[in-house]
């Protein structure tokens, strides 16, 4: 029994650890942001792995969840609520939560693994022993690029999810559900809000944000070789679901019952 509570307290501890070196390491990069300028050929280079090596998987994940709300909507209003509704329910369900939840979990596992992969073997190989040796900030020149990138481009892959999520929506209800090209288009026009837009954008670049470092702070943090480089990976993928996860739930009280309801 006491080998138990003693385990629950190192993890304990070692999470609040972890945490404030997090903290530690944001505040770092936020500290490099006035070099924003001079790194903007590496933030460039970083937007574009982010952006092309994820939009396949963006574009094939967007069309069946579209596809599947479609069919699942229709499934639970048929005999309830006319098909108008169709339209509106599913640009709710995409814009406010499976847009950017669903692309923090799937592009941002890619993204965090890369991340935390590739700083890793840097660091168990001491080249960013090496980088600071030579004056070179390894935060300016690794992790800023990589934060930024992700801060930045997770909202925009969040909109093509967006739009191809409805696009999918609307092409299986229009051949396969028999309903019309123009009650589905009546059903997005007649409750649609920017607010609901805009609301799931903020979330994504708040999941960008937790995608981003948690990466960098894994990679940055690996120890043991190649088998730390596997464990860093792992654990920065996880870490990272989970608090998307419950970023979601806290941003969907802030934004959708306490902020929109005024």
């Amino acid at each position: 029994m006491t080998a138990i509570f003693q385990n629950i307290g190192s993890h304990v501890i070692s999470g609040l650890v972890n945490s404030g070196r997090g903290v530690m390491l944001l505040r770092a990069i936020i500290f490099q942001f006035p070099q924003i300028w001079n790194r903007r050929r590496e933030i460039g280079e970083q937007m574009h792995v982010v952006a092309m090596g994820s939009l396949p998987l963006v574009i094939v994940t967007s069309i069946f969840v579209g596809a599947v709300t479609a069919v699942q909507a229709v499934y639970q209003m048929q005999s309830m609520v006319p098909m108008k509704y169709l339209g509106v329910m599913i640009s709710k369900t995409v814009f406010i939560e499976l847009g950017p939840v669903l692309m923090a979990l799937v592009v941002g596992s890619r993204l965090c693994a890369n991340y935390a992969a590739e700083l890793g073997t840097m660091k168990v190989t001491e080249q960013l022993d090496a980088m600071s040796i030579m004056a070179i900030d390894p935060v300016a020149y690794l992790a800023l690029p990589r934060f930024l990138a992700a801060l930045l481009m997770i909202p925009v892959i969040t909109i093509i999810c967006d739009a191809v999520a409805i696009f999918g929506a609307y092409v299986v209800s229009v051949m396969t559900l028999d309903i019309t090209s123009s009650v589905f288009i009546e059903g997005l026009r007649m409750f649609y809000r920017h607010s609901d837009l805009l609301g799931g954008l903020f979330k994504s670049l708040v999941f960008g944000g937790i995608i981003g470092m948690s990466g960098i702070f894994f990679g940055f943090n690996t120890e043991g070789g190649a088998e730390g480089v596997g464990k860093s990976t792992m654990t920065a993928v996880v870490g990272s679901c989970l608090s998307v996860l419950v970023a979601d739930y806290l941003l969907a009280i802030v934004i959708f019952q306490i902020i929109l309801q005024k």
